[in-house]
């Protein structure tokens, strides 16, 4: 008699559990993600929003920080935040807004460039 369990049940028992437990956790992230609302601080547009960043060395960069009314340029190192200035003027504020704009593409950009790619060409028949 032969009481060494089968290595493709034992398999398949293994994968529904597994798959189970993976399921249970999709459901209760999804309920969590559903019924705790994390948007504390506000309705959807934040306050504070990085306009640019560039790296000058090692841990080292300089942000251009939006907030509102105001552009303030901060240097950034490994331990410490420095403002370098405030930029105010309502002619300047309009040139960096007009220039990231004109700079970061659209969400919708972005899928009509890739549906063009993934498009089949109409010409070839």
């Amino acid at each position: 008699m032969n009481t060494a369990p089968d290595a493709l049940s034992s398999a398949l028992q293994m994968l529904t559990a597994l798959a189970v437990v993976l399921g249970g956790l999709f459901v209760v992230f999804y309920f969590l993600k559903r019924f705790l609302k994390r948007d504390v601080a506000g309705h959807g547009t934040p306050l504070i929003r990085v306009i640019a960043n560039q790296y000058i060395g090692v841990k080292k960069n300089i942000a251009l920080v939006e907030v509102p009314g105001t552009v303030l340029v901060v240097g950034i190192s490994n331990d410490r935040i420095s403002l370098l200035t405030k930029i105010e003027e309502p002619g300047v504020l309009d040139n960096i807004k007009e220039e990231r704009s004109r700079l970061t593409p659209s969400f919708s950009d972005h899928l009509q460039r890739l549906t063009t790619r993934l498009k089949p060409s109409r010409d070839r028949d």
